[in-house]
């Protein structure tokens, strides 16, 4: 049986606020590579980001804290979370912003 916080989970966070131009998508590639975490982040067109974060539980978790601060300049007012099936992510980068609806 795996250690708990060896256990595999993936979240989907949207993040709400002053989250774009303000170097969230950036700092949150930094901040998930510095955590080991897979996924991606982009930007959505209701001025929201949204965000992948796959990896070990505590990892996840502290890049879900970590998004309601985000970087220095962003105002952030909720993060939304949806837990998900984790899909083998191998690295962390950026999604295209604005998907097709």
């Amino acid at each position: 049986m795996q250690n708990q916080s060896q256990e595999q989970i993936r979240a989907r966070v949207f993040i709400s606020g002053k989250v774009q131009g303000v170097g969230y998508r950036l700092s949150t590639v930094n901040e998930a590579r510095r955590w080991g975490i897979n996924g991606w982040v982009r930007n959505l067109l209701d001025g929201r980001v949204e965000a992948v974060f796959e990896g070990n539980k505590s990892g996840v978790e502290e890049m879900i804290n970590w998004c309601h601060r985000g970087p220095a300049a962003a105002v952030v007012k909720d993060v939304a979370v949806e837990y998900e099936e984790p899909e083998g992510l191998n690295h962390f980068g950026y999604r295209n912003s604005y998907p097709a609806q």
